[in-house]
């Protein structure tokens, strides 16, 4: 029963990764903006003369893939999140 399971999560795990990366691939050129980019408009409208303090490490190389990385930073949170208080509520006094 638990080699049945373990199958299952491996496709499942694999299923995400492919639903993940396949739209990456086929909307290659695609172009969203996000609230930092509008942030930074709009400064730079009220302050022609402004200078950001630091440039990035690394930027993506697309909006796609800030969004992926944003909202992979957010699942990871909320399953260690929902991960905490699953344990939680199972403990016994």
């Amino acid at each position: 029963m638990k080699n049945k399971t373990f199958v299952i999560n491996i496709i499942l795990i694999f299923l995400v990764v492919i639903i993940a990366v396949v739209p990456l691939i086929m909307l290659n050129g695609a172009e969203f903006s996000g609230s930092d980019d509008q942030a930074e408009n709009a400064i730079s409208d009220l302050q022609t003369d402004y200078k950001p303090w630091f440039s990035p490490v690394w930027e993506p190389p697309s909006g796609e893939v800030e969004s992926l990385l944003f909202s992979l930073q957010a699942a990871i949170g909320a399953g260690i999140i929902g991960y905490y208080f699953g344990r939680k509520s199972k403990k016994k006094d």
